[in-house]
């Protein structure tokens, strides 16, 4: 895996880390609400809390899978490939179903990376 390739899957993983700390940790804040444009009383809610707190586990867990790959695999480029193309496809999902920009901010960063994978 080239160097470039290796920076931008730490940086998705980053990313995801990010996500994750947003909806498990600080799940009510400015922050959160902004970044996902939900309303603050609507994030106390225990429903959403508790939605947001599933969705950043997975988050977490894709962040783990992309270090993994980088980091210890022998399948290294296959690995992140599988993930980044997975997460990839949860950003045209959210840009369909919900807010465009998702599209970018959430998969800006997998399909670079991704595409230094094969180039």
């Amino acid at each position: 895996m080239s160097i470039l390739s290796i920076i931008l899957v730490v940086l998705t993983a980053l990313e995801c880390f990010y996500i994750m700390y947003l909806e498990t940790i600080v799940t009510d804040s400015k922050n959160t609400s902004r970044v996902f444009n939900i309303s603050q009383e609507e994030l106390k809610g225990s429903t959403v809390k508790t939605l947001f707190k599933n969705q950043g586990i997975y988050n977490g867990l894709l962040g783990v899978v992309l270090l993994y790959a980088t980091l210890f695999s022998e399948n290294a480029i296959e690995i992140s490939a599988i993930i980044l193309v997975y997460i990839f496809i949860c950003a045209l999902y959210g840009g369909f179903t919900s807010q465009k920009s998702i599209i970018l901010k959430q998969g800006g960063l997998p399909i670079l990376a991704l595409l230094s994978l094969f180039f």
